[in-house]
């Protein structure tokens, strides 16, 4: 791989030009949803990066860090024009160099894995974006409340429990930001699910989906497909939780992408048989 050639830099990235690489990552072919970027960018404001070349940014990665242990890569797009220069190395080394000794998670295309992997980056298991379209309205269950209604302490504890990191100025933006519906099940006054509708470029994403069981799962799902009933869902399922995958099956859903959940310090060793529906392949 060629060294980097010109004058380039490497800089930390403005909200606008987190804004911009959602578009970057639109025009991919990634269907980012319409608030990512704000979300994103209040986990950690210092960990996203851009490399300029001549003053043109021609690179992209954020690598924000949830706490002292853990970041995660996501974003990261190089201009086609620029790509097996060296610029992405570069820029990569640089986030990497950020995040200290922390463990880094990211979900990367398959073709680039053996890349990852030469930084240190080993796979822990695959996830499938599925598609469908819902058409038939489920009967509500009355367990099924807002998101508004559960205390926000009683959801971050949840979430911990499904997640690699404390995300709380995350959580608070992703469930309350517009064109989204957040959706609880309670049972015996406990937490034992939720999940998440935002609307994107093409359709809507559902994500996460946490449950403390298949039928909770599937309660959840169907409540959320009720608020867009023949409109174009995705999901993203981590493939060891095989409920998961039958649920995708029993509702007609079709496989249309993969990536690689690889860590860079070890698996964390998530719940993956709670996990339904992961949050975003951009930031976990």
């Amino acid at each position: 791989m060629d060294e980097p050639q010109g004058d380039y830099r490497i800089e930390r990235m403005p909200f606008s030009g987190v804004e911009t690489v959602i578009d970057w990552a639109a025009a991919e072919g990634w269907n980012p949803g319409l608030c990512d970027a704000a979300c994103f960018y209040a986990i950690d404001p210092n960990g996203f990066f851009m490399g300029e070349l001549d003053g043109r940014p021609i690179a992209r990665v954020a690598m924000p860090v949830y706490d002292e242990s853990f970041a995660f890569c996501g974003l990261y797009i190089v201009d086609p024009a620029y790509r097996g220069r060296g610029f992405g190395l570069s820029l990569t080394k640089a986030s990497l160099d950020y995040i200290g000794d922390r463990n880094a998670g990211l979900d990367g295309v398959e073709a680039m894995a053996e890349k990852y992997a030469r930084l240190g980056y080993r796979r822990a298991h695959r996830s499938t974006r599925h598609s469908f379209i819902p058409k038939q309205q489920q009967a509500p269950m009355r367990e099924i409340v807002s998101l508004s209604q559960v205390p926000f302490a009683t959801l971050a504890a949840y979430d911990r429990a499904h997640f690699f990191a404390p995300r709380d100025r995350f959580l608070e933006r992703w469930v309350s930001q517009p064109h989204a519906v957040g959706l609880a099940l309670i049972d015996d006054a406990q937490l034992k699910g939720y999940g998440v509708l935002r609307k994107c470029r093409v359709g809507h994403k559902i994500g996460p989906l946490f449950a403390d069981a298949p039928d909770i799962a599937e309660a959840l799902l169907g409540a959320l497909c009720n608020n867009a009933l023949s409109e174009q869902f995705f999901i993203d399922i981590p493939e060891p939780n095989q409920a998961g995958l039958k649920l995708a099956a029993k509702h007609g859903m079709s496989p249309v992408f993969a990536c690689e959940r690889m860590y860079l310090r070890g698996d964390p060793g998530l719940p993956l048989d709670q996990i339904y529906g992961i949050t975003s392949f951009e930031a976990g």
